[in-house]
């Protein structure tokens, strides 16, 4: 890339829109020269930060317009696949929401395409970046609990799932893809083991106007007998820690903030650290800069810094999600999932 600013452009422009429009504002190296929605208002609510940028409402046209470089696509998932192979046949570094595509052969495709064309193609794992995350990650990384055996994850409550995209299967990937996404991969990121298998279990019990599973369970089992498993529930009156992980000389447990009601997973969780003496010391988060993922980007791209999060590690949450969701269709039986790492 040039050292002139890297243009960017908005497919979709909803709420995760505006997080990216707020970042590539903050972020020096990157302008934003595009954005596309068929929702005129939202074209609106991006001008207010962005004035100068075209604006389109045919997301193609916006790809043929020779306006951007960088294109960051916020649509539902079961199109992030045909926008991103649309990208870059362009020419156009991809930034995709989560999860890459639905299917690791969609992801396989679209990773050789940007080999081949030289490119980008990155997914915007932002809660890797998570104050709470990123403490318990270097925590489990300094030996302070020694060597982990058990890494439970946990997102959700008791409340009736919303009726947009999110809630509907075909669209979504289903409540393990919606979450899973996040958590799977912050799984990923601090168990390095090669995995065994995978298990997955579907619960449909109770809000009928959706296609989501109401409650979903994914447990991964790694070949020295570590395992990991996250939760996404819809019907838990009780909730669990957000993270509750063992080690072979102490734990840590993440509770959700009361404060945070009713979107307790917009808070960091609160990490307490507890020794095998029994006592215990509620932890401090680190602090993380600001846009470090968009920084990473401009780092990449320009000075040739290789980026902390990589497509390989992203098509292998699908590949965790998918082997999940075969597991469930067969009661949970066990499912090898085909990864790269």
């Amino acid at each position: 890339m040039p050292s002139s600013n890297i243009r960017v452009g908005l497919l979709a422009y909803g709420a995760i829109g505006y997080e990216h429009n707020l970042a590539v504002q903050a972020t020096d190296g990157l302008v934003l020269t595009a954005v596309c929605d068929t929702n005129p208002e939202r074209i609106t609510a991006a001008l207010e930060l962005a004035p100068d940028a075209a604006t389109f409402n045919d997301a193609g046209t916006m790809l043929d317009s020779g306006t951007i470089d960088l294109v960051v696509i916020s649509t539902p998932p079961d199109s992030h696949y045909s926008w991103a192979k649309a990208a870059l046949e362009r020419g156009i570094h991809v930034i995709l929401e989560k999860p890459m595509a639905l299917t690791t052969e969609q992801c396989d495709e679209l990773m050789a395409l940007a080999d081949t064309r030289g490119l980008l193609l990155v997914v915007y794992q932002n809660r890797r970046f998570d104050r709470d995350f990123v403490t318990l990650a270097a925590l489990i990384s300094s030996g302070a609990i020694g060597e982990v055996f058990q890494y439970d994850s946990f997102v959700g409550g008791y409340s009736k799932p919303c009726s947009y995209w999110h809630s509907d299967a075909a669209i979504s990937g289903g409540a393990i893809f919606d979450w899973g996404s996040h958590f799977l991969d912050q799984v990923l990121a601090v168990m390095p083991g090669e995995v065994a298998h995978v298990s997955g279990i579907n619960h449909k019990r109770q809000w009928t106007h959706v296609t989501n599973a109401d409650h979903a369970q994914v447990t991964i089992t790694f070949i020295d007998g570590t395992q990991a498993t996250f939760v996404n529930s819809d019907l838990a009156a009780a909730r669990k820690p957000k993270f509750y992980v063992l080690g072979t000389t102490g734990a840590i447990v993440g509770d959700w903030d009361p404060q945070a009601e009713p979107a307790v997973a917009d808070l960091p969780a609160l990490l307490t650290l507890h020794r095998p003496d029994g006592s215990s010391e509620r932890l401090s988060l680190g602090e993380v800069p600001a846009h470090a993922f968009h920084t990473s980007v401009v780092e990449f791209l320009v000075n040739g810094v290789p980026m902390g999060i990589l497509a390989t590690q992203s098509r292998d949450v699908v590949a965790l999600m998918q082997a999940a969701e075969a597991s469930a269709l067969q009661n949970g039986l066990p499912v090898v999932p085909q990864l790269l790492r």
